[in-house]
């Protein structure tokens, strides 16, 4: 049997199939599924599949941003905690947090009025992690800077 993986509230995350830099998430067991901070979503045909374009914004705070086109794994409907759903596409991809590495699914909408850029949902977190409610950045870092500007 191996340690479980312990996690804070937030957490640095990468997301190496964007080429994201790191970002921070807010850990959310009661969300499904992840939801990454997506602007200007543009779905295309590409060949006989669905893409979708959007300009990734890490950060909530500063302008940084990246242009990303990806397929699109699926469409999901995803109800916020005020009760309103939205239908939003999925995208599948790497990510990085601590020493996990693994394929998740994400979906792409605006959390520009938020605090944190991704919301990280339960089912990208390994059966065996433990999500400690009053601790952040048990896997490195702090709340200003990701583990590797330490």
């Amino acid at each position: 049997m191996t340690d479980s993986l312990n996690i804070g509230w937030r957490e640095w995350i990468t997301l190496p199939g964007l080429a994201a830099p790191w970002i921070r998430a807010k850990v959310d067991t009661g969300a499904r599924t992840s939801a990454l901070n997506a602007q200007n979503i543009t779905q295309f045909q590409r060949g006989a599949n669905q893409w979708v374009s959007f300009i990734l914004k890490p950060s909530p705070v500063d302008g940084d941003s990246i242009a990303c086109e990806m397929p699109i794994y699926e469409f999901r409907d995803v109800t916020d905690s005020g009760g309103n759903t939205e239908r939003r596409p999925v995208i599948r991809t790497e990510m990085l947090i601590g020493t996990l590495q693994s394929m998740i699914d994400i979906t792409l909408t605006d959390r520009s009025t938020m605090r944190f850029s991704m919301l990280l949902g339960r089912t990208a977190l390994p059966i065996d992690a433990s999500v400690w409610p009053r601790r952040s950045f048990l896997l490195g870092g702090d709340r200003f800077a990701p583990p590797e500007a330490q």
